[in-house]
């Protein structure tokens, strides 16, 4: 297959870049980027553009069998008025000029969105069905998630997929919190009794595959682990596995004082199920949090 993918120089867009081209398929990773790592790779092209906007690039959606959809502006940065806009505009924005470049018929786009469209819900269990919440992320990812199932009506097959935290080697979140813990820093965030959604890379990369083969799947999946974990549990384990104490927490206070409104995704709780991805069959290699942190801290 030939599979376009917006955002492909991020963190999940290398992964899944290398992933599919190992499995065969010819991909054309675009991005803002002047250069990606994987430009030099056999069956890779790279295409330097502002997917916000109509251009060139869209040229690339068009003549693509398949299209992931993983642009976006990190969240994980002050938000002032100016950033949240450029939060919206990377995510929907590009999803608006990705569906308006597809034919349609036998194409196929997996779009992003986040768990964050639950809201901070507490002790729920939050399957594909729950309700959207009604903070910024949530009111974002309706938006976001709006403009990709209109590739429906053009009769092409969309899903949604709602990421947690990804969790891999050499970026993401994981690198964040290893410089602390490896000091014996490393601690819950708040009080720790929030619930943390979170996938191993590796079943990401897999989870889109599967989706990506089965013509019957459409609309929302949540891709995260089905191993619940209290985020206190997760520092717990990470501490575990790396042979360290998780007993220094960072103060919810602080973390609005240093974070702004951003720190209130780290402290929501979401608890999050991946019942689609359960029911039509798909196996988790790696489910329970403890398991998939030896072996990412292992190749690390």
């Amino acid at each position: 297959m030939k599979i376009a993918i917006t955002g492909a120089s991020g963190f999940v867009g290398q992964a899944l870049s290398q992933f599919l081209l190992e499995e065969g398929h010819a991909v054309v990773g675009l991005g803002t980027s002047a250069h990606c790592p994987l430009e030099t790779s056999n069956g890779f092209e790279w295409i330097r553009a502002d997917t916000t906007r109509a251009g060139e690039w869209q040229a690339a959606i068009t003549a693509a069998d398949a299209v992931v959809n993983l642009a976006g502006r990190t969240i994980f940065k002050r938000w002032t008025r100016e950033y949240k806009e450029q939060i919206i505009a990377s995510r929907v924005q590009t999803t608006h000029q990705v569906v308006a470049a597809m034919t349609g018929g036998g194409q196929t786009l997996l779009s992003t969105s986040a768990v964050g469209y639950y809201g901070s819900r507490g002790d729920e269990v939050l399957d594909e069905q729950a309700k959207a919440g009604d903070d910024f992320l949530a009111r974002l990812s309706v938006a976001w998630e709006q403009a990709a199932l209109a590739a429906e009506k053009k009769g092409a097959r969309a899903a949604i997929m709602r990421f947690g935290v990804v969790l891999g080697v050499g970026g993401g979140a994981l690198a964040q919190m290893l410089p602390a813990f490896r000091f014996f820093a490393g601690g819950p965030l708040g009080k720790g009794r929030q619930w943390f959604s979170w996938i191993h890379m590796a079943d990401l990369l897999t989870a889109v595959r599967f989706v990506i083969a089965d013509d019957r799947a459409r609309g929302v999946y949540n891709f995260c682990a089905p191993g619940e974990v209290r985020q206190r549990d997760f520092a717990r384990a990470l501490g575990k596995v790396l042979g360290r104490p998780a007993r220094i927490p960072a103060p919810a206070a602080a973390l609005r004082l240093m974070m702004g409104e951003v720190a209130g995704v780290l402290l929501a709780s979401q608890r999050v199920r991946p019942q689609r991805l359960l029911d039509e069959g798909f196996v988790f290699a790696f489910p329970q949090v403890e398991r998939a942190l030896a072996d990412l801290v292992k190749r690390s």
